[in-house]
């Protein structure tokens, strides 16, 4: 039983050490949300074992957990680079399957047909504004377009974000447009998001519906233009975690080899 014991032991420092240097790789990614590997002990034992005869029997993983913990905040002097100071999320929807996804990634771009998007096709929702500047539909989103000339023939000249999400076309005639205001969301239980890689999450039943909201508006933060989030990645926490991933690993890897020794020392006995 000892073997697999340790054995559980092992494949756990094994998983701790994946998910440690993962953290690592990301800690220059834009908006990554770092992680942690989350066990639980293994006992031996019925309803009817006595308490001082369960035995431990190993551990297993229960979770990896991402921590939501804000980055630091870094300008780019991008127009159209956004970072949120607050809890909330950029919601977008995929030009081709129309999938929604969430992010803290605000590095967009403008594309050919006007689309304001990120590098995977996810066209960042906004809220339609009528001419008052109120939002039109509180429950319903468009994808952001920005009008590559204005009424007047005159061409796009840049995009601005407010710190309340309004976002603004600006043309070669001085003239600047409203699109709309960026739309964000927020979750019950943020931890359970799903993650689809290019630190984009997708909602499930454990993180609860999204609820869209407009920055500057409770939980949901402020816009910054003009910069970006950074990985969450603490260094030198990931490298002191690593070394006691490790030392986990060698110290289970050390425990089984003991085991062996001492069952060939009863074979021996026996023969």
């Amino acid at each position: 039983m000892s073997f697999y014991t340790s054995l559980s032991g092992l494949k756990n420092a094994q998983t701790d050490l994946g998910v440690i240097a993962h953290n690592i790789a990301n800690a220059e990614t834009t908006a990554f949300k770092k992680s942690k590997a989350e066990f639980a002990d293994l006992v031996a034992g019925g309803a009817n074992t006595a308490p001082n005869q369960v035995r431990g029997i190993g551990a297993t993983l229960s979770g990896i957990k991402q921590d939501f913990g804000l980055g630091a905040i870094e300008q780019t002097g991008t127009s159209t680079d956004f970072s949120i100071i607050g809890d909330g999320f950029f919601a977008t929807r995929n030009g081709e399957s129309g999938k929604t996804l969430y992010t803290r990634d605000g590095s967009f771009g403008i594309d050919g047909t006007g689309y304001l998007q990120d590098g995977f096709n996810n066209r960042i929702q906004v809220f339609e504004l009528d001419a008052a500047g109120a939002v039109v539909n509180p429950g319903t989103t468009i994808d952001a377009l920005i009008p590559t000339a204005n009424g007047a023939g005159a061409a796009l000249s840049g995009v601005t974000v407010e710190a309340d999400g309004r976002l603004n076309a600006a043309y070669t005639d001085g003239t600047v447009d409203t699109v709309g205001r960026l739309a964000l969301a927020s979750f019950i239980a943020p931890t359970g998001l799903r993650q689809t890689g290019s630190s984009s999450w997708e909602a499930t039943g454990t993180s609860g519906a999204p609820d869209l909201g407009l920055p500057g508006v409770g939980q949901y933060g402020n816009i910054l233009s003009g910069s970006l989030e950074r990985s969450n990645v603490d260094l030198a926490e990931e490298m002191v975690g690593l070394i006691s991933a490790q030392r986990n690993f060698q110290a289970n890897a050390k425990a089984i080899d003991t085991a062996s020794q001492l069952s060939q020392t009863i074979i021996n006995l026996r023969t």
